[in-house]
């Protein structure tokens, strides 16, 4: 990178990329073509882009900047990345592999596995040799605005050591910093806004659910339409939602009790510093699901009676609890709690199964140059195991809302 020939070779590259991202040939590269040409080229989120720019001060990024300003904050970007590199470069060798990657990460307090460090060098290895050099990653982060490594290991820790699929069992991990600085409940707090959208939007097929599973026989056979006919004839259309405050009210202690649960237990198997394999998280995510499961469950009883009580049965939440507790006993809150702790072991267990699986096959056949199948196919593989997961925990579940709704 030194000497004439090397300004020489960067102004030549510099100036290709701004050609390229100039659609239009006016001699300046304004926000629309930003985000046009990245889209096109795969180089970065355009949003970060702009910022990183809009914050160097160079240019209006409404108005463009012009090759010698894109020029500048090149220059100054390239700088900064490479003062990052060779932080990441802890023996200096002009490369980065697998356990730099993990000491790096070991330094913010996070422990990844060896394959969840395979996976961030095969997002960034064009070459093939398992190892970052400085054109590699140069490339690949010339238009981010991350500005020093805790940034880049931030971006690849939400970016490619999160998998889907592991998603579904194990709890996401913080390092102390974002736990010092409230990341862990931000995001705790962002998942239990989209769980409550989403159980809303999805409540009165939830309702029809419970309703099939305990009144349905083979004298009553209800299908789906005669099933929505009896619920809004009986409580008009509002009746679909019944249950679904208390169903949205035990999203956030239920994952923030899984979430402290799987901190401790991780701490138990391995201790602090050490990192959990695969069957290891499963194990810890499974048993955290289980304690909060456990301490949640008499919200999971009272959500069944509210969602199949007649109008007027009941005055609210409180009187329902009340009404259990007077004609049943306490015992009543825990109906249906063993048939619901032995279908989680098949759910998890199958889920994540049939999701490796999948992946691993499509990765095998379909995808020879990344260890990244892409949002859409982890998604397919998502939806498909968890499918699996549901068919061959069911029957333990019909049973649960059953046991559940017995008065």
């Amino acid at each position: 990178m030194r000497g004439g020939s090397g300004d020489a070779e960067r102004r030549q590259r510099w100036s290709r990329l701004f050609e390229e991202l100039d659609s239009n040939k006016d001699g300046r590269v304004d926000v629309h073509e930003l985000r046009q040409g990245l889209a096109r080229l795969g180089g970065g989120h355009p949003d970060h882009a702009q910022q990183g720019i809009s914050s160097e001060g160079h240019a209006d990024p409404d108005g463009g900047l012009s090759l010698e300003e894109f020029t500048r904050y090149l220059q100054e970007r390239e700088q900064r990345l490479l003062l990052m590199f060779h932080s990441l470069d802890r023996n200096q060798d002009g490369h980065i592999d697998v356990s730099e990657i993990q000491q790096s990460f070991r330094a913010l307090g996070i422990s990844i596995s060896l394959e969840q460090a395979e996976k961030i060098l095969h997002s960034m290895d064009r070459d093939g040799t398992m190892t970052i050099d400085w054109q590699e990653w140069r490339d690949h982060f010339l238009l981010h605005s991350l500005e020093n490594v805790e940034d880049v290991l931030y971006f690849w820790k939400h970016s490619t050591v999160l998998d889907i699929g592991e998603c579904l069992t194990v709890p996401d991990e913080f390092s102390k910093q974002e736990k010092l600085t409230g990341m862990w409940w931000k995001q705790l707090v962002a998942g239990a806004v989209a769980g409550a959208v989403s159980r809303t939007g999805t409540a009165p097929l939830d309702r029809l659910k419970v309703f099939m599973q305990v009144h349905a026989s083979k004298s009553n056979r209800l299908n789906i339409l005669g099933g929505l006919r009896n619920m809004i004839q009986e409580g008009g259309i509002l009746s679909l939602w019944r249950g679904n405050g208390i169903n949205v009210l035990k999203i956030a202690p239920e994952s923030a009790i899984k979430f402290m649960a799987y901190e401790q237990i991780k701490r138990a198997i391995r201790g602090q510093q050490e990192t959990l394999h695969v069957q290891e998280r499963f194990v810890a995510g499974s048993l955290a699901g289980a304690t909060a499961q456990t301490i949640i469950y008499p919200m999971e009883v009272l959500k069944t009676r509210l969602t199949l009580r007649k109008t007027g049965q009941y005055k609210g939440l409180l009187d329902c609890a009340r009404r259990i507790l007077e004609r049943e006993g306490p015992r009543a809150f825990y109906r249906g709690y063993l048939p619901n702790m032995l279908g989680i072991i098949p759910y998890a267990g199958i889920d994540l199964a049939v999701y490796e699986t999948l992946k691993n096959r499509w990765l095998q056949q379909y995808s020879h140059e990344s260890a990244n199948p892409g949002i859409l196919v982890l998604l397919a593989c998502g939806t498909i195991s968890s499918t699996c997961g549901q068919i061959a925990s069911y029957p333990l579940a019909l049973v649960r809302t059953r046991m559940q709704a017995q008065d």
